[in-house]
């Protein structure tokens, strides 16, 4: 019996040859790095986010500054063209914007390597639509706990 093919989407296949880009650009950067020319991935990040529509924006500069303030450790970077923050080399936590999906909030998302298990399940992804005081401080603490 033949499987039915699904078929990507074209934000889909978007996002894979990003990712692809972001490879080859990490094996450039660890080859130049030893002469110097090393890339700044901060950099890349605020750049990603600079290209956001207003909303995503604006969401997507107060999770950085969130991230980088209360877990200055982890690495800036992108994964899959998202800006993302990595712990000893892998993604903890990423930001999507609702446009890139065409999906109706942006997401705040943490891998397996964050720290926040509670009991047998947990959140692991978090829809954003504003940002208010309450919101980033706990947006803080999960970060802060995901990173421990």
């Amino acid at each position: 019996m033949t499987a039915p093919t699904e078929e990507w989407t074209a934000e889909e296949r978007a996002a894979m040859k990003e990712r692809a880009k972001e490879v080859k650009s990490a094996k450039r950067a660890s080859k130049s790095s030893s002469t110097g020319s090393a890339v700044d991935p901060e950099a890349e990040v605020l750049a990603k986010i600079a290209e956001f529509d207003d909303a995503d924006r604006a969401l997507a500069e107060v999770i950085h500054t969130i991230v980088r303030t209360n877990a200055p450790h982890l690495t800036p970077r992108l994964w899959y063209g998202q800006p993302a923050y990595a712990k000893n080399g892998k993604v903890l936590c990423f930001f999507q914007p609702a446009a890139k999906f065409k999906t109706r909030y942006a997401t705040l998302g943490f891998s397996d390597v964050a720290a926040l298990d509670d009991g047998t399940m947990w959140p692991a992804s978090y829809a954003l639509t504003k940002l208010d005081s309450a919101t980033e401080q706990r947006i803080a603490g999960l970060v802060k706990q995901a990173a421990a």
